[in-house]
């Protein structure tokens, strides 16, 4: 039975992103004058925040550590209306952590992952959680841990739409015999080609891309082609969208910013054509600030945005 106040569960990883700047010459085996930065990331979290900040009402089940991290990230949580009550703690863990160093050039010069607990996802623990899982009206992934959303797909199939974000060419491919369990799919050019195969170079390849998919069962396609916009396809409206003249400062978040978007469109019924509108204003909104997550953004922000862009629209 569906929640009386509709909500979209996103389920994975969190990470907090840990980066040191030099102010000049990178020396190994010294103390480099810089500065440090700290963001809370990884790409579902990042996704539930891009939906919190907008107003939709959000679910997300994820994995921290019982560290200072991993306290002022369930903090955060809850100050932008984000409900991370069916996270996993593990107790004496650390919080996922990615340390990077960079010179004064912007390189990297080296780099430190601890993403121990990341697999810690248990069976026993998704199905502790069955009753959030099908009260959602949508439920988002990532393609970082294959097993467990094998897992919750075929065990929770029916119970809510599925929608997936495949992240990277790698990691896409261990979903390929998944495919047919998701409402919704948003993979990038070279995503798209290690799920179907074939080459994507052309507007006819995309468009052979996108019926591939629906010939598999997925409702509604999404494929970004960066700077040539979203192509789109739901079996009745196909078409590339386009925003012009958008100024990027920063690409990073830009994906799962639109995949917000997406979930934007699902939870107000609106069209393919709006809901790819909205999806790519909120990714235009990303792209044109320094920070993943833009810090002011918020609903009217984004809508005023989508209403100021000159579009370039392509129907089939």
């Amino acid at each position: 039975m569906k929640s009386k106040e509709p909500y979209v569960l996103v389920f994975g990883v969190s990470i907090c992103d840990i980066f040191g700047f030099t102010q000049c010459e990178f020396k190994p085996y010294n103390s480099n004058p810089g500065a440090v930065k700290v963001s809370f990331g990884g790409v579902c979290r990042n996704i539930a925040e891009n939906m919190a900040r907008i107003g939709m009402k959000t679910k997300l089940i994820s994995i921290v550590g019982d560290d200072a991290n991993g306290h002022s990230m369930l903090a955060h949580a809850q100050r932008i209306n984000l409900d991370m009550d069916d996270t996993l703690v593990i107790e004496g863990k650390s919080t996922p952590t990615y340390l990077a160093v960079l010179d004064d050039k912007g390189e990297m010069v080296s780099a430190v992952v601890d993403l121990k607990i990341a697999d810690k996802f248990s069976e026993e623990f998704i199905d502790s959680k069955a009753d959030v899982i099908t009260g959602a009206e949508y439920m988002f992934f990532d393609a970082d841990n294959p097993s467990t959303v094998e897992y919750i797909v075929k065990k929770y199939k029916g119970a809510t739409k599925f929608v997936l974000d495949p992240v990277s060419a790698a990691k896409a491919v261990p979903m390929r015999d998944l495919i047919s369990y998701f409402h919704t799919i948003k993979p990038n050019r070279h995503e798209a080609e290690a799920l179907c195969g074939f080459a994507i170079e052309s507007q006819e390849d995309v468009r052979r891309a996108g019926k591939y998919f629906r010939e598999l069962g997925v409702e509604n396609v999404f494929l970004s082609l960066d700077a040539d916009g979203i192509y789109y396809h739901n079996g009745e409206e196909e078409g590339i969208i386009k925003a012009l003249d958008i100024p990027v400062v920063n690409v990073t978040g830009a994906g799962d910013a639109l995949v917000a978007g997406i979930g934007h469109g699902y939870m107000n019924n609106l069209g393919m054509e709006e809901t790819v509108k909205y999806a790519v204003a909120m990714s235009a909104i990303t792209i044109s600030h320094a920070e993943t997550i833009h810090p002011e953004l918020d609903y009217p922000f984004v809508q005023a945005y989508k209403d100021s862009l000159k579009w370039e629209v392509v129907k089939f």
